[in-house]
């Protein structure tokens, strides 16, 4: 990091997404001198537009509330769509165990990445958009500084009390120390692309993503407030590799696969190029060191089907705040601070994973298809699709009888010989 202009500050947090901008937001808030170093400019696009209502409280928080309803499209419902039974179900979420939080939004990620990082700088934060981070001191177990390209090419080295990571998918942190790897429990893969002219729902039901199985993973269909159609493909990484032609062609063929995405898509005009990506699940086999916390997507990425990558990045970083706070005020109570911090987001992380991990089963659709409310097991469900997993919501048993009745379900399934599709979940051995 040589002829590197020394910049210093309480906070370093890289990374400008929804993860950083809130960490940066709270932390500025309680008086500490906080830095954001975002590598784009935004508005920037990015995936990811379907948001949950248990993110709602955190928006109240980050007082960015009101400005989300004027950009996003409110959304009361995630749709399920089975070929083989030939029809949907809507999961409303004011049917959840707590009725408090009826809605939540699509959003363009551009618009509302733009929305937290303004208000982040508002807040207090320090902002430096197109700066991106290309070294790290590191060392027993510590960051000692941070190297850095500003916008003009000049070269800053940073140094901080505490380090956050909320680099996303780049996985700054996990790349360095080589601590990423991919989930063994489950591997996916995605093409995805936005639509102007897809067929959309009317009244109250405009906003509903449609999640769609079919033979090789599950589309979303993800209406936004100015029209378009944001739609993706979620399967396993050897279908995609299977792709002998042009991408774009290759997503059309896919979508052909699913007769009702199709059909929603017949007078559609795709807007902008399609996306392919694989790898898409992966995790690090660390969250903290002495003096860094990593949160949202630097830490782990599982899959989109529940929409959960916004909120759990905004929990991680609504609790990382709490945890960089404490020990910055007392230093002797990092360790017991940071354990709860990362026992707190695995937490979260596992609770959708045994749902993720399934998805694609033929138990999994069946019940999803013939919901029951026994033991509360469908308000328990919605419940988790809206987010309500960090609360005290009595969520325990509506859940853990879902899953006794998905084992024999599952166990009924595969006596009578019922195959198990080739998307991208695994059908057993979740955690």
């Amino acid at each position: 990091m040589q002829n590197a202009t020394p910049r210093t500050c309480d906070v370093l947090v890289i990374g400008g997404g929804p993860a950083g901008a809130a960490i940066g937001t709270l932390l500025a808030r309680r008086g500490w001198h906080t830095v954001v170093l975002e590598k784009d400019r935004h508005p920037r696009f990015h995936i990811g537009e379907s948001l949950l209502p248990l993110s709602l409280p955190y928006f109240e928080q980050l007082g960015v509330r009101e400005e989300l309803d004027r950009i996003g499209l409110r959304k009361y419902a995630a749709e399920f769509h089975s070929m083989d039974h030939g029809k949907h179900v809507a999961f409303q979420f004011g049917d959840a165990i707590d009725k408090s939080y009826p809605y939540a939004y699509e959003v363009r990620r551009s618009e509302f990445d733009q929305l937290l990082l303004g208000n982040c700088a508002a807040q207090g934060a320090e902002v430096h958009e197109g700066c991106r981070v290309d070294g790290v001191e590191y060392a027993d177990d510590a960051i000692a500084a941070v190297g850095a390209v500003d916008g003009e090419g000049g070269r800053q080295r940073w140094t901080a009390r505490f380090y956050v990571d909320a680099t996303g998918r780049d996985t700054l942190l996990a790349d360095r120390l080589g601590v990423k790897e991919a989930n063994p429990r489950h591997r996916s893969a995605a093409l995805y692309g936005h639509f102007q002219g897809a067929e959309r729902w009317t009244g109250r039901d405009e906003g509903n993503i449609s999640i769609y199985w079919f033979d090789h993973g599950w589309f979303w269909m993800i209406p936004l407030r100015d029209g378009t159609m944001s739609v993706g493909a979620v399967c396993r990484p050897e279908y995609l590799k299977s792709r002998a032609v042009p991408v774009e062609q290759f997503f059309r063929d896919t979508i052909a696969r699913c007769p009702g995405v199709a059909a929603r898509l017949q007078n559609a005009s795709p807007v902008g190029g399609v996306t392919a990506t694989g790898n898409y699940s992966y995790q690090s086999r660390r969250m903290t060191g002495r003096n860094f916390i990593l949160v949202g997507d630097a830490y782990a990425f599982i899959d989109p089907v529940f929409s959960s990558g916004v909120h759990l990045a905004l929990n991680s970083a609504f609790l990382g705040a709490e945890a960089v706070d404490g020990l910055l005020k007392d230093p002797a109570s990092a360790p017991a601070r940071l354990a709860r911090f990362e026992r707190s987001v695995r937490r979260g992380l596992k609770t959708f994973s045994w749902f993720i991990y399934r998805v694609t089963t033929p138990a999994i659709r069946d019940l999803f298809m013939h919901p029951r409310n026994a033991f509360r097991m469908r308000e328990g469900v919605i419940s988790l699709l809206a987010g309500d997993i960090f609360r005290d919501t009595p969520l325990m048993l509506p859940l853990f009888a879902f899953r006794w009745v998905y084992r024999i379900n599952s166990l009924w399934m595969r006596w009578r010989g019922v195959a198990t599709p080739p998307g991208p979940a695994l059908a057993e051995g979740g955690r």
